[in-house]
């Protein structure tokens, strides 16, 4: 049953992986975002037409009007002129385009957001949709399984970005996209003694992928040191028992990774090579403001595509494995896999890669 489901959601996921369904879009201000996106243009062979050019600060952490003035309209203005609205279904942003927007911190009402996610709702916008600032919007393509990805069904983008903590490790996400295949395990960790509705989250993705394909580890034991790894997910520094950054996988070309943390992708900046995750109650364990684990580290590692958050997403917004890892094993692109699994926009999410990376057969 499984294998009938797989070969019919590969058919459906053919639909929406063409390069020229991809805008790129650069920093003119970063040398480094011009040359990973012009790398991923040659590798990916995206039109020339599908490069927009912005010019702004390249600081990670921008305030409202300066996303809506330096990124969100020039943007949008390029889409309508160069005819590509519908056309596009994949924004990739690169490294040097500012990361997040700050808020107001107000809980689940707060007006911070990635400015990824914020670009997801830019379809709907140069369709004259309206949206609320403050909180979650609800991500239309969230759960639905047996849908392909298409305009106007979805009214929206699905936005990856390809950044990492320097050049050598952004071209290794786009390298590693090319030989990505259907082979290895699917490792998921679950918080020992926790019956969160994250545990039965974890526990649902590995009743949904083949069971000779699963390592799901129950124990208060991290799990550490696998080798062809296809997928993880897990609680990340959420889970009190890891207390290491690296978990010293052997990640295979295509690898994802999901975890529940609030600030993995808080920062593209790279730690000291002396920086061990923290506790909250000790600042001094901080980096770029948590001692959290970063999202960026499993790119370090090895792995070829990795969700993250910038601010606090709370559990209800985290990315849901038992969506993300089916879909990926199952032939829907990266992007897709991801924002099956992601239920509010306008949020905090990230997703790092190329959003066409597949597992072929």
């Amino acid at each position: 049953m499984v294998r009938l489901v797989a070969f019919a959601l590969l058919g459906m996921a053919l639909h929406a992986q063409t390069a020229d369904q991809v805008l790129i879009v650069v920093n003119r201000q970063s040398p480094a975002s011009r040359e990973i996106g012009d790398y991923y243009m040659k590798k990916r062979g995206v039109p020339l037409a599908n490069l927009c050019t912005i010019g702004t600060k390249p600081d990670e952490e921008i305030a409202r009007d300066v996303y809506e003035r330096e990124v969100r309209t020039p943007i949008g203005t390029f889409l309508k002129q160069h005819g590509l609205t519908e056309k596009i279904l994949y924004i990739v942003t690169t490294a040097g385009v500012p990361l997040k927007i700050a808020g107001n911190g107000d809980g689940v009402r707060n007006t911070a957001a990635s400015v990824d996610s914020e670009l997801t709702l830019l379809y709907g916008r140069l369709h004259g949709a309206a949206v609320s600032l403050p909180g979650a919007v609800v991500n239309p393509f969230f759960g639905r399984r047996d849908a392909p990805f298409r305009h106007p069904q979805f009214p929206m983008y699905l936005v990856t970005r390809l950044d990492a903590y320097d050049m050598a490790e952004m071209k290794g996400l786009v390298d590693r996209a090319l030989l990505a295949r259907n082979t290895g395990k699917f490792v998921i960790d679950t918080r020992a003694s926790n019956k969160t509705d994250g545990n039965q989250w974890l526990r649902t993705a590995a009743l949904l992928l083949p069971k000779n394909r699963v390592i799901l580890d129950d124990s208060a034991a991290v799990v550490r040191n696998q080798k062809d790894v296809i997928g993880y997910a897990s609680w990340g520094s959420n889970d009190k028992d890891r207390k290491q950054r690296f978990l010293h996988f052997q990640w295979l070309p295509g690898a994802i990774v999901t975890e529940f943390v609030s600030g993995d992708g808080r920062t593209f900046k790279r730690p000291p090579d002396t920086w061990q995750l923290g506790k909250w109650s000790d600042p001094k364990t901080y980096f770029e403001g948590a001692p959290q684990t970063l999202s960026a580290d499993y790119i370090h590692e090895g792995a070829t595509g990795v969700s993250g958050q910038v601010y606090e997403p709370y559990l209800m917004f985290c990315p849901r494995p038992e969506y993300i890892l089916p879909a990926y094993f199952e032939g829907r692109t990266l992007a897709e896999s991801y924002y099956l699994g992601i239920p509010g926009l306008s949020w905090m999410d990230i997703v790092i890669g190329d959003p066409l990376t597949r597992l072929k057969p």
